[in-house]
């Protein structure tokens, strides 16, 4: 296969795998926003719910929740299987695995130092998250965003850590280590990438207003950067699941403290 023609197939692949993923999320975004944008209330009038019951019995909305978390991995996988290696580290081209430079012993703790590297990066990215969103939806510029209006049962807060982990490994796998590589392959460089792949996860939560949009282009550029500084994408998972999980399940306790600030309107 000649240059030209691989590169044509690797284009197709690309939009293929964003099709099944966040591409079309992020289209049906565009139009959502846009949807919002030609109502007669303002945005900050407005608002929108993440994770919502599925069914109105709970043993099925926890069968709808369970369905939901596995097959929405359905996308993550097909890249894990395009870019598996036949030796190991197996998803190397990921950044996922022990790394090849340290010695045996430290290989076998590699993900005790990357866990830990992804909480930090949870702290530089949420805590000022909550005063951007705060400020973009006191300005007009993002709806209220109800993390959950999940009842509570006992599978309550396992459904939410679960959706959770989904997004984190959707998110990064593809959006990060599955685009990078790619787009390398095609020549892109790096600040090109970055931003491709920080615009594009800002795209997909335009649902959630220009704020949104906004703090995940920044969002989108920290964790690009990391990701090429140092090649590795456990940290950027880790990070991403603790702020779904404090957001998701730390909702009902921010409404009960702060109803103005975070109830819906």
């Amino acid at each position: 296969m000649n240059v030209s023609a691989s590169r044509a197939r690797l284009r197709w692949e690309i939009g293929i795998v964003l099709a099944l993923s966040f591409g079309a999320s992020a289209v049906y975004a565009i139009v959502a926003i846009t949807e919002r944008l030609t109502r007669d209330t303002t945005l900050a009038e407005q608002s929108t719910t993440i994770n919502r019951s599925l069914a109105e019995r709970p043993v099925f909305d926890l069968v709808y929740q369970l369905l939901a978390f596995g097959f929405g991995l359905a996308p993550t996988a097909l890249v894990v299987f395009l870019l598996w290696r036949s030796a190991a580290p197996r998803l190397g081209r990921l950044g996922f695995g022990a790394p090849v430079n340290v010695s045996t012993g430290a290989s076998r703790r590699w993900w005790l130092g990357e866990t830990g590297w992804g909480v930090g990066l949870a702290a530089l990215i949420g805590i000022p998250g909550i005063a951007f969103y705060l400020v973009s939806k006191a300005i007009g510029i993002n709806l209220t965003v109800v993390p959950t209006s999940l009842d509570a049962f006992w599978w309550t807060v396992p459904v939410l850590v679960l959706q959770a982990l989904r997004a984190a490994l959707s998110e990064e796998l593809i959006v990060v280590a599955y685009l990078f590589d790619r787009l390398r392959r095609l020549g892109l460089g790096t600040i090109a990438i970055i931003l491709t792949s920080a615009v594009l996860r800002g795209s997909y939560h335009l649902y959630q207003g220009f704020g949104g949009f906004l703090g995940n282009v920044v969002m989108g550029i920290v964790f690009g950067w990391a990701y090429h500084r140092f090649g590795r994408i456990l940290p950027l998972i880790v990070a991403h699941w603790i702020l779904d999980i404090v957001s998701f399940a730390g909702y009902p306790l921010a409404l009960a403290l702060w109803p103005s600030l975070f109830g819906a309107p």
